[in-house]
């Protein structure tokens, strides 16, 4: 199971910091988080970089490990 860790907006609309989501790829991955916390999270994952190991990743077909670690950065205010 990969590691989602959520911050700023989307740690609020996902409702936790960090959660184990079991899925093979990115876009399976994605579609998981959509489903379990509904239209918030999608917009917000709509706006959001995605981090795999830190570095950024859009690919949907990207596999996912069981230790993996990805971050969802939504965009933040300022400079």
């Amino acid at each position: 199971m990969a590691t989602v860790r959520f911050f700023a907006a989307a740690a609020e609309a996902a409702g936790t910091e960090s959660e184990r989501v079991d899925a093979d790829d990115l876009g399976s991955l994605l579609a998981e988080l959509r489903e379990r916390h509904g239209a918030e999270l999608a917009r917000v994952l709509g706006l959001s970089t995605v981090l795999h190991d830190g570095q950024y990743v859009s690919d949907p077909a990207l596999p996912l490990g069981h230790d993996d670690v990805l971050d969802v950065l939504p965009p933040f205010a300022g400079g």
